[in-house]
């Protein structure tokens, strides 16, 4: 863990199905009020990773990339809190990301925000960073590799690095 900020982690995940489940135990240490950011490139697995979240959280609904609704709610199916999956890839300003009244639910909700860095941050003082990369090449798919839902070969690994910021995290083991 050289170089990593103190209370941040860093994990390999071999596969899209790895990925999935370090969102399931990822789920496990969220609350509602959590804003969760998603950083990485297209095809990396913020997708994936927020359908192990929601599968974690027990909540309504497939999870899928809500690009072009923007947002997407999931209510809780037990006495947990519902997941809201945003997709700010296709938002220019901070008044569109004001315009899905988002705070309106932040307080009873665990809010995944892909594509939310540089834009998202003001939503919450305290926050989870989640970078996802994978190595792009080989495993682009022409080597006829099974696909994962996310575009990415199913055997291709992911790099997952994620810190917390602000108080809430204080004292916060993250899922390695």
């Amino acid at each position: 863990m050289t170089g990593l900020v103190p209370g941040a982690v860093r994990v390999t995940l071999p596969d899209a199905a790895a990925t999935r489940a370090w969102g399931r135990a990822l789920a496990g240490v969220l609350r509602a009020g959590d804003l969760v950011l998603l950083t990485g490139r297209l095809g990396a697995g913020k997708t994936v990773l927020t359908q192990g979240i929601g599968e974690g959280l027990g909540v309504r609904g497939q999870v899928a990339s809500p690009t072009f609704i923007i947002a997407r709610v999931h209510p809780s199916l037990g006495s947990g809190p519902a997941l809201v999956h945003v997709d700010a890839y296709r938002l220019d300003s901070l008044d569109q990301l004001d315009a899905l009244d988002l705070d309106a639910s932040l307080d009873e909700s665990v809010t995944v925000v892909e594509w939310g860095a540089g834009l998202a941050e003001r939503l919450a003082g305290d926050r989870l960073e989640v970078t996802i990369e994978r190595t792009v090449g080989a495993g682009s798919g022409a080597d006829g590799a099974p696909a994962a839902d996310d575009g990415a070969p199913a055997g291709e690994a992911r790099t997952v690095v994620a810190r917390g910021i602000g108080p809430r995290w204080a004292g916060v083991v993250l899922p390695d």
